[in-house]
């Protein structure tokens, strides 16, 4: 008999967050998160009335309002309840709050109350070094019965193209032990690319730092132009020598304010990476 689907829960429910989550609820999948685990507290209600969660941030969009109402993600009371409802946990949180929150699970996690391990995806942007420390932190304790799994998200979040297809991101995955849900890692278009912690990790950074430090080295160049008064003439001959780099500029420079924030801290991890990994000084 096949095996049931996992329980997946998901930190945390931001535009890649929710795209994974309609993805796996369009198969079949329950669902899971933690409203408290968000900065901006998404205005979920729970099952029970009583615990209602507030929204504690008036600043938070009318869009993010209405995508957090439009989704059937089942909201728990606490991070406790989410690790013992999951099989699977995806970490997405922006960078510098990766290690908190696999801190926070490891806290959270109950010993000896589970036969079989609960699979921590750590999907977030960070370090092969970092990758190491929080698998270290994980598995310190084998009563929890914590899996970790490194991992890293190369695409854009999961879209609906018509009834029953998708366009998903790669979400590549390294380390010792495989998802042992097939299913589950066809539906996120999950690949395991090393035995190594830390292999993801640098799959993914390598890959951020030939497009997000593209855009860093743009937005420089066009700001840097246009304090000299020669922006008009640095597009001009962009367009006529090189119209497709050009382009990715315009669209990458367009699109960057509101991902700044987390990128960041993603190129500081890019720089710890290169530093580490691959001998280059922070400077350069």
């Amino acid at each position: 008999m096949a095996e049931a689907q996992p329980v997946v829960g998901i930190l945390s429910i931001g535009e890649m967050g929710l795209g994974i989550a309609n993805l796996l609820l369009s198969h079949g999948y329950r669902v899971v998160t933690y409203a408290e685990d968000r900065r901006q507290v998404f205005p979920f209600r729970y099952q029970d009335k009583k615990n209602h969660v507030p929204n504690r941030n008036p600043r938070i969009s009318k869009a993010t309002k209405d995508r957090a109402r439009s989704t059937n993600i089942e909201l728990l009371p606490s991070i406790k309840d989410l690790i013992c409802a999951s099989a699977v946990i995806l970490s997405i949180v922006p960078p510098k709050d990766a290690l908190r929150t696999a801190q926070r699970v490891h806290d959270q996690t109950p010993s000896n109350i589970r036969d079989k391990p609960v699979y921590y995806l750590d999907l977030n942007a960070t370090a092969p070094s970092l990758a190491t420390h929080t698998n270290d932190l994980l598995s310190s304790n084998p009563n929890k019965n914590i899996v970790y799994v490194d991992g890293g998200i190369i695409g854009g979040p999961p879209r609906k193209v018509n009834s029953t297809g998708w366009t998903t991101p790669s979400l590549v995955v390294s380390g010792p032990t495989q998802l042992p849900y097939p299913d589950l890692a066809r539906t996120l278009n999950i690949e395991h690319v090393s035995p190594r912690i830390g292999a993801a990790s640098g799959v993914k950074l390598c890959f951020a730092s030939t497009t997000k430090g593209f855009f860093a080295l743009a937005i420089q160049s066009y700001v840097t132009a246009q304090s000299m008064g020669v922006f008009p003439e640095l597009r001009k001959y962009m367009g006529k020598h090189n119209p497709q780099t050009l382009e990715i500029a315009d669209r990458g420079v367009v699109g960057m304010p509101p991902k700044a924030y987390r990128w960041v801290n993603e190129m500081q991890q890019i720089g710890e990476m290169m530093e580490r990994e691959g001998g280059f000084g922070k400077g350069l």
